[in-house]
């Protein structure tokens, strides 16, 4: 009887390059939404933020009724990837509703209204 064997390569295997996303370094965009209160919601809406490499700054939701209420809050968003991931949370099926406020030029326009 003979013995197969398998060979693994030990050969160093190229690493990938860096993530060359452009950001936004201090922009911070808020996004609001309203959808179904179903367990796959969640964490459907985290992964179109993470698959970009971000994690939210902040993250709550509040369950009203049969609705889920949620503020997710990303910094260093640029604006076509703001406008990108609106337009993707928009089709996710449990979604009802998506508004995105930029957070830095609303804290902008309050601390020049306060000098």
């Amino acid at each position: 009887m003979s013995t197969l064997l398998n060979t693994v390569s030990t050969a160093a295997t190229p690493m990938s390059a860096p993530d060359a996303r452009p950001t936004a370094p201090g922009r911070q965009v808020a996004f609001s939404l309203l959808a179904d209160a179903d367990p796959g919601t969640l964490p459907r809406i985290l992964e179109l933020v993470a698959k970009r490499g971000h994690v939210p700054l902040s993250l709550r939701s509040d369950c009203i009724g049969d609705s889920l209420a949620i503020e997710m809050k990303v910094g260093d968003l640029p604006q076509a990837e703001t406008d990108h991931i609106c337009r993707c949370l928009s089709q996710i099926p449990m979604v009802a509703r998506v508004t995105v406020t930029d957070v830095t030029a609303d804290s902008a326009a309050l601390l020049a209204a306060a000098e």
